[in-house]
């Protein structure tokens, strides 16, 4: 069976799709879709460019992702405003996803096997963290130290993947706990830390 599709149909794809996209969607919708994938520092410009809209527009979306924590912005080359996805956000929503996808009891237990497996790379590295580790054997090898073990760097990454994870873990963990006393001991003017 032969394919009677003429390639020049497909030229247009990515258009019909991003068109597609402009008219489902809002400028803000856009925009927020478009930053938070953003994790280096970019302009208004290149936001507006990739959510199909204009400089204008962007920023003014931007300014209010900012407000609500969304955003972090910075000072660029040019003395411009640059804007990137703030750590914060990007926490909060790796931690509802895994809040969503794993029960309090597994998430104890998988810190708990992570906890020993940072430990464990402590021990055999005697460092405190894969940085230290890094360091110590640039300096070994600067000294020309010759009993030194070569740097595997899939152990520095699973290392460090660890910690991360670690630490995503640990802190949907707070946020669970947080919220078995949301409503149980809240105080009449909403405020935990007013006591």
């Amino acid at each position: 069976m032969e394919d009677s599709t003429d390639p020049e149909e497909f030229e247009n794809v990515n258009e019909a799709v991003g068109e597609e996209w402009e008219a489902e969607t809002t400028p803000h919708e856009r925009v927020r879709e478009v930053i938070s994938r953003t994790y280096t520092p970019v302009s208004a410009g290149t936001v507006a460019d990739t959510a199909r809209t204009s400089p204008k527009t962007a920023r003014k979306h931007l300014d209010t992702l900012d407000d609500e924590g969304f955003v972090t912005t910075g000072t660029g080359e040019n003395g411009g405003t640059i804007y990137r996805r703030s750590p914060e956000s990007l926490v909060v929503e790796q931690t509802a996803d895994i809040l969503d996808r794993v029960s309090t009891d597994e998430l104890i237990s998988r810190i708990s096997e992570m906890r020993e497996q940072v430990s464990e790379f402590q021990a055999e590295h005697g460092v405190e963290s894969p940085e230290e580790l890094l360091v110590e054997r640039t300096n070994q090898t600067l000294s020309e130290a010759a009993t030194h073990r070569e740097l595997d760097a899939e152990t520095v990454r699973e290392w460090q993947t660890t910690r991360r994870n670690l630490a995503f873990a640990n802190a949907a963990l707070s946020i669970a706990n947080a919220e078995r006393f949301v409503g149980d001991e809240s105080t009449p003017n909403g405020s935990a830390l007013a006591r």
